[in-house]
């Protein structure tokens, strides 16, 4: 379908009425930000929604011209973030979530502060991911982790895809990161149950025995001890509701 004619009233529209996207250069350094976990510079370079101004418009339904600029922000944001050293999985599966969230808003003001929510999320996990950039074994320990994170593995096998003998890595582990690699383990696991507490409804049972936990005690435990709160206070406190990334950075 020619849509040259649509194009160029569009075109004229937006010129007289001064109408106009934001600068690609603009958005080029907002994401190049993102994907380098530069949390300062991202509060900076951060639009909101409601921020008309280079706001593209997508739909006359004013929450679904913000949803559709949400979902445009998502897609672009895993893909720097994947490409960037985000893990695959974790990058798309988060974009799932995100979206699958935006459908279920029925506010604006729901949509502005998810938008917020997701970018902050994607560049605190770019921020760790720059952090632990330094020996590449323990790169390929981490990225094996995070790919296997719903899968039951051993050390073993960390130890075999990274080329170290599993008392080396262990070693190596503990001296580059401060932590076993058990803890971290543990801790990345409980990273994505918080996600899972947040954005689905599957039960605290499915959870733990979705990410191995040995048992939904151990996994109420474990969530406890690492996030001050047991899942059940976690997802009352979170699932459904607006949530600011700093406030709950606090309560952890």
């Amino acid at each position: 379908m020619d849509k040259s004619k649509d194009l160029h009233e569009a075109l004229y529209y937006q010129t007289e009425n001064n109408i106009y996207h934001a600068r690609y250069e603009d958005e080029v350094n907002f994401y190049a930000a993102v994907k380098s976990g530069d949390l300062e510079r991202v509060k900076k370079l951060y639009t909101p929604l409601n921020t008309k101004e280079g706001l593209g418009h997508l739909s006359n339904n004013p929450i679904s011209n913000l949803r559709y600029h949400l979902i445009v922000a998502v897609g672009l944001i895993t893909r720097y973030c994947a490409e960037a050293g985000l893990p695959f999985e974790t990058a798309y599966t988060l974009s799932d979530l995100y979206i699958q969230n935006a459908d279920k808003c029925s506010s604006e003001e729901g949509i502005i502060q998810l938008q917020r929510d997701m970018i902050f999320d994607f560049t605190k996990r770019m921020k760790n991911i720059r952090i632990a950039e330094t020996n590449p074994q323990i790169k390929l320990a981490k990225k094996y982790i995070h790919e296997n994170i719903y899968n039951q593995f051993h050390e073993e096998e960390v130890a075999d895809f990274a080329g170290l003998t599993p008392s080396y890595l262990s070693t190596l582990f503990k001296k580059e990161t401060g932590e076993t690699i058990k803890n971290y383990i543990l801790k990345e696991k409980i990273e994505e149950s918080k996600n899972l507490l947040r954005f689905s409804d599957k039960s605290y049972i499915d959870i733990s025995i979705s990410l191995n936990f040995s048992s939904h005690s151990h996994f109420i435990a474990t969530f406890k001890k690492y996030v001050n709160m047991t899942p059940k206070e976690y997802r009352n406190k979170f699932y459904g509701k607006q949530w600011d990334m700093d406030s709950e950075e606090g309560s952890e």
